[in-house]
């Protein structure tokens, strides 16, 4: 004769079984983590956003592998600039790095699709984009070229400073040496506009600027201001003229020799690291603005300004739309329209 169990003592057999399966499962994700040292480096400050960005996804990486994966931060590019570190992750020296999607456009012409001037009107049009369907299929298309694409990061708009003049109009360009990415959208646009492009590392701007062998340059506030640009710059001018998004790379030899259970704390962490930056980058703006309205002479353009701007740009839009393409062109166009017409 069976007997008949209470239904608390039920309850506890079933929630004493339910954690023995759970600790099984811990366990076997747990053996799943092996214990590893990253290594993520970038070009800019350890306190600008991405920095910020790159210490909360060592944090999540850390927290959710129960402490075995570790992610060492390189900042100021103190491994190399921009071309070494894309370098080093395609070839599994370096794990992670993040740069301007135009830094990306050697690789696959149809990242220019986020450089072309004047193409979002705000931060949210932005990352509708990049977390979208064009967003998605470019940073899938990297893993032939040996990369990992974990998300678009925020750099935000850019901004021009120079030490000659305010830039409001299309003149006010003429002659100025300007350091460029070596990206073919922001050569073009400036030779375009009568100044003199100079392709130029991250790291070599400061000197640069100081030594007066360029005139200026064009980066969002938050990057000039933790580059210290105002200590060599006098004119910042709003001209916001090009969004940058910073793809986070991660070396496809790296991902390979990861379990399921790593790759996906790696997915996780940078998701939520995605997030955390962009909150981070949008809430520095306008304080950089205010910060550096003490340290230069800052000003903003009309409407009619950048309708200027943007008519004389335009033939550069023409001439990159061909090289990205109609279908990534096109695509990108209908997401920005629904998007406006829900505003």
């Amino acid at each position: 004769m069976k007997t008949k169990q209470s239904p608390t003592r039920v309850a506890v057999m079933a929630a004493a079984s339910l954690l023995a399966s759970l600790a099984l499962m811990a366990s076997a994700a747990a053996q799943d983590v092996k214990t590893r040292t990253l290594k993520f480096a970038f070009s800019l400050a350890q306190d600008h956003p991405l920095g910020q960005g790159a210490q909360k996804f060592a944090d999540l990486v850390a927290e959710k592998s129960g402490g075995k994966m570790k992610v060492s931060i390189y900042a100021n590019a103190v491994l190399g600039g921009d071309p070494q570190n894309l370098s080093a992750v395609r070839g599994g020296t370096l794990d992670f790095t993040s740069m301007a999607t135009g830094l990306l456009a050697g690789i696959d012409k149809r990242f220019m699709v986020f450089d072309l001037p004047f193409l979002f009107n705000d931060a949210q049009e932005a990352y509708a984009v990049s977390d979208g369907p064009v967003g998605q299929r470019l940073l899938g298309g990297l893993a032939d070229h040996g990369l990992i694409g974990l998300g678009i990061w925020d750099l935000g708009f850019r901004n021009m400073t120079n030490s000659k003049r305010p830039i409001s109009t299309v003149q006010d360009f003429q002659g100025l040496k300007i350091r460029v990415i070596a990206a073919p959208v922001y050569i073009e646009m400036f030779k375009t506009l009568g100044a003199n492009p100079v392709p130029m590392t991250f790291g070599e701007v400061y000197g640069a600027l100081e030594s007066k062998a360029i005139d200026g340059q064009d980066n969002p506030v938050g990057v000039i201001q933790s580059a210290k640009f105002a200590e060599v710059q006098k004119y910042l001018s709003l001209t916001r003229h090009i969004y940058t998004g910073m793809p986070f790379l991660m070396s496809k030899k790296t991902w390979d020799g990861m379990t399921q259970t790593e790759r996906q704390i790696i997915l996780d962490a940078a998701a939520e690291a995605k997030a955390q930056e962009r909150k981070i980058s949008q809430a520095k703006e306008a304080v950089a603005i205010d910060d550096l309205k003490k340290l230069m002479q800052v000003n903003g353009l009309t409407p009619d300004q950048v309708t200027q701007l943007r008519d004389a740009v335009k033939p550069v839009v023409d001439k990159f739309a061909a090289e990205i393409g109609p279908e990534v062109m096109q695509q990108t166009a209908t997401e920005l329209s629904t998007l406006r017409a829900k505003r």
